[in-house]
């Protein structure tokens, strides 16, 4: 395999970093100003149209959706519960911050990228599960996997997966998320109480116009991001030339630097990338978009992939397809 060499601090230099600033300013003034947008919108609501609500509403959760992802990571601070509780409060409803970074921490074990059991974050299926789906379920699936099938329905496929699998392990006698569930609805019962109660907006408009839109907007970063291919590098992929939708990922677009670099703080990752952008895209084998629009192009009537994983696939190529979905695996495509 190449070897590819990146102009970066070396790791005494990045150590240095870290002491000298224990507090990465960046990212704890965007947690404010996330934080404070949200008040803000939800505060005014009666006096924003509909569609514009719609628009801010949704980009700000998918915007503190990236900031969770941000601090699970080790992001602003040294210290780990300082972190998480910047990201905890849970303005998008439906995801316990903590089997989030559980699932997405196993996410970067890039050996198992894609694939359907071992990646919680996987879009791919094993050839039993395509088999058990029945033709409308296949129907929903080849819609999910072009752009606007991804952005429409892709929200409510997320929350059926996901949902759909934590009941099913509390049915099988798994318990370990109850307690994480409980902290997670106490405080969804904060931030509903400042919507319904305070800020007095009908919940139809708040599921509407920040869960769904920001579910929506997530769905958008994640659609190309990962992609089979049989080296690991290549499975993920670089969207460059967005500079309102990085901002909003928080540079994730530019994913490769991310898998490869996964403690490196968000405003670091575009000038990193423009520094070894030739190297990068060899090592992710040329696995790149120009803007999201190319996205668009390419895959608004046509499938990313095929849905089944090549590892997993209908006829056993001498082995038996495994069908195990693990309890701690928590399934967010």
């Amino acid at each position: 395999m190449a070897t590819f060499h990146f102009d970066e601090s070396s790791p005494s230099e990045e150590r240095k970093a870290r002491s000298r600033f224990a507090v990465e300013w960046p990212t704890l003034l965007l947690a404010l100003f996330i934080h404070a947008g949200w008040l803000f919108l939800t505060w005014f609501w009666q006096s924003i149209p509909l569609l514009l609500l719609f628009l801010l509403g949704g980009w700000l959760v998918a915007w503190h959706g990236s900031l969770q992802h941000e601090v699970l990571h080790g992001h602003p601070t040294r210290f780990r519960r300082v972190n998480d509780a910047i990201g905890s409060l849970p303005i998008g409803l439906w995801l316990p911050y903590p089997i989030y970074k559980r699932a997405h921490l196993k996410h970067h074990n890039d050996e198992w990228l894609t694939d359907p059991i071992e990646d919680p974050e996987s879009y791919y299926l094993t050839g039993p599960n395509w088999q058990r789906l029945g033709a409308s379920g296949r129907l929903v699936t080849h819609v999910n996997n072009t752009l606007p099938g991804r952005l429409v329905i892709g929200p409510f496929i997320a929350l059926a997966a996901f949902w759909g699998h934590e009941a099913m392990a509390i049915a099988r006698g798994d318990f370990r998320h109850v307690p994480l569930w409980a902290a997670h609805l106490a405080g969804v019962a904060v931030v509903l109480t400042w919507v319904l109660a305070v800020a007095q907006m009908p919940l139809w408009i708040y599921l509407l116009c920040f869960v769904y839109a920001g579910l929506s907007f997530s769905r958008l970063r994640s659609f190309a991001e990962h992609n089979y291919a049989d080296t690991k590098e290549e499975r993920t992929a670089i969207v460059e030339n967005t500079p309102a939708f990085g901002l909003l990922f928080l540079y994730n677009n530019l994913h490769v630097v991310h898998h490869s670099k996964p403690a490196i703080p968000w405003y670091r990752i575009p000038g990193l990338y423009r520094a070894n952008r030739d190297a990068y895209i060899r090592l992710n084998g040329g696995l790149v978009y120009n803007g999201y629009r190319d996205v668009a192009k390419r895959y608004f009537f046509r499938t990313h992939h095929r849905p089944v994983h090549p590892w997993h696939p209908e006829t056993a190529d001498g082995r038996e397809p495994s069908t195990t979905v693990r309890a701690d695996q928590a399934t967010f495509g």
